[in-house]
């Protein structure tokens, strides 16, 4: 079967499809627009060496303009490329010629790239993706004269779609430093209408709080969950809004849920490195088992998060601690990564990520409003020319989705974190045992010997699946493996109720993820039923549900969803 090799394709927005419009920031790649500008200069200079090359396809792109502009052409968009969707590009021949030419012009230039002769396969990568960048930039769509649609907008609504863009445009450059907004901030309120699962902060360090929230069933598993969310987002991608919260299935699933909520660190907490998020996870581990009275803990981890919550787990086992640990689940993380499972990857060499780890030193973190505009660029048809023709061409309001709101409430990581991380990624440093270590201890991770869970999503741009999978190979145990036909977000929320997804499962996992997915079988609907029946398998003694939250040593301190999540 050919699911491994699936592509995301674009085919407009909507609720279902909003996390393949997302860049959830991945701390641990170096990346700035000065590596795309030196992979735009590296494509030029061999473009320079090889003149001929460039008139040759010259000549072919004439030849084909010239059929394009006769109406002889056979060349037409992809029925899949939301920018020609609009009937102009159909009905029109001004419109449609435009389009033509433009694709013509795009796949020369991509053949060009083909044969100017880049010895190094990364580096005609690296040369395909920014001339992509560039040819997408100048998308006839892009233009109010080369967009159809926004044209007879304007037409129907004598011209107030073009005020109404031109306000858009004036807001975004004033509030939102010149990028076009994904979503109406203005629809969404945390603690409102996200995050709203009733709970209590129980614990907080200066690093985090703790939250438990309320059971909603007579009788609860006496083994509790703990959440650790990634760093560089707030922890409610696990309680969205109603019908979308991870946290609520799983208290009416009859869990005991705690959530870990990160602070937002400043300057002044640039010393924070992962031994100091290792011990936090570790303070708030003490206080979930007092609170809950029980022994063990299921552990659940995500993206950066999952990183962090693998390494306090190796920490603890290597400390004779491993017994308070009940089972593991790692959810689109990945503990060993390859240069090629994805196109960040591919500009994350040795110079990019020293350049990343001296900015994030000099300022103190590392900004994830910053890092957000950079990742927009590698995805620009989703998460830029979609939104310049919609809310700026078209005089639209931009979406209300939780998801996308979400997104954009992004934290920074402590520089001494950053620089944790990028020792991770460049050194492949968690794959090894002696290649990582907090307080002298190594981080060993085969020494995890409890139960473990690892996810992937089918489409995720973020955190390939196949890189996820690597992870059933570096733990000491045996691992079920799941993958969800999701891309990175939709892996997360799979509510089953009306889910439309389906998810692949094989109990083997060989060392290779192919074979994996070869012998998997797929079943409808969302993963969350089958995780949920795993862990009652491995802990299902129930007991009555507590009366109240925290206890004399842990007492409530504030509402759920706390304070840090509003910093």
């Amino acid at each position: 079967m050919a699911l491994g090799a699936e592509k995301v394709q674009y085919t407009g927005m909507s609720e279902d499809n909003t996390d393949e419009q997302i860049v959830t920031l991945n701390p641990v790649v170096g990346l700035s627009i000065e590596d795309l500008l030196d992979a735009a200069t590296e494509v030029i200079k061999q473009g320079i060496r090889q003149p001929a090359v460039a008139l040759q396809h010259l000549g072919t792109l004439g030849v084909e303009v010239t059929r394009v502009m006769l109406g002889r052409s056979e060349l037409k968009p992809d029925p899949k490329d939301r920018r020609f969707q609009a009937e102009g590009y159909q009905q029109n021949p001004i419109h449609s010629r435009t389009a033509k030419a433009w694709i013509a012009w795009q796949r020369s230039l991509l053949e060009w790239v083909e044969d100017v002769g880049f010895d190094d396969e990364d580096d005609l990568e690296r040369a395909r993706f920014v001339v992509n960048l560039f040819a997408d930039a100048m998308a006839p769509s892009n233009f109010l004269l080369g967009n159809p649609s926004a044209i007879d907008k304007a037409i129907k609504t004598r011209g107030a779609s073009l005020g109404a863009g031109l306000k858009n445009m004036l807001g975004d450059l004033k509030n939102n430093q010149g990028m076009p907004s994904q979503v109406d901030k203005s629809a969404f309120k945390v603690g409102e209408n996200l995050a709203t699962t009733p709970g209590s902060v129980v614990h907080r360090s200066e690093q985090i709080e703790l939250i438990q929230y309320e059971a909603n069933t007579d009788e609860v598993n006496a083994t509790p969950i703990m959440i650790v969310p990634p760093q560089i987002n707030k922890f409610y991608i696990y309680d969205m809004s109603k019908g979308k919260s991870l946290a609520d299935h799983l208290r009416s699933e009859g869990f005991q849920v705690f959530m870990v909520s990160w602070r937002n660190p400043k300057p002044e907490h640039r010393d924070w490195g992962m031994n100091t998020y290792v011990h936090a996870i570790e303070d708030a581990m003490r206080a979930v088992k007092s609170i809950s009275n029980c022994k063990r803990i299921n552990m659940v981890g995500a993206c950066a998060g999952g990183i962090t919550l693998a390494t306090a787990l190796a920490y603890m086992y290597s400390k004779g601690k491993g017994k308070r640990i009940a089972s593991l689940t790692l959810m689109v993380n990945v503990l060993k990564n390859a240069t090629d499972d994805s196109v960040m990857g591919l500009f994350a060499n040795r110079k990019s990520i020293e350049s990343a780890r001296r900015r994030s030193a000099r300022q103190g973190v590392l900004d994830g409003k910053d890092t957000a505009r950079v990742f927009n660029w590698m995805r620009p048809n989703d998460l830029i020319w979609n939104y310049v023709s919609s809310n700026y061409l078209h005089g639209e309001s931009p979406p209300a989705f939780d998801i996308l709101y979400w997104n954009g409430d992004t934290t920074c990581l402590p520089a001494r974190l950053h620089s944790d991380f990028l020792d991770i990624f460049q050194d492949q440093a968690l794959a090894r045992p002696d290649g990582f270590a907090i307080d002298g201890v190594n981080i060993d991770l085969e020494k995890i010997t409890c139960p473990s869970y690892v996810t992937g999503g089918t489409t995720d741009h973020i955190t390939p699946w196949q890189a996820c999978y690597r992870t059933t190979q570096l733990l000491g145990t045996k691992t079920t493996f799941v993958l969800s036909t999701a891309g990175h977000i939709q892996s997360l929320i799979n509510p089953p109720l009306n889910s439309r997804r389906q998810y692949y499962l094989n109990e083997k996992t060989p060392s290779n993820a192919k074979k994996w997915l070869q012998g998997a079988e797929s079943h409808a609907g969302s993963w969350w039923p089958h995780w949920t029946k795993w862990m009652k398998s491995l802990h299902g003694k129930l007991i009555p549900a507590p009366k109240h939250l925290g206890n004399k040593d842990y007492p409530e301190l504030v509402p759920a969803p706390g304070t840090y999540v509003h910093e």
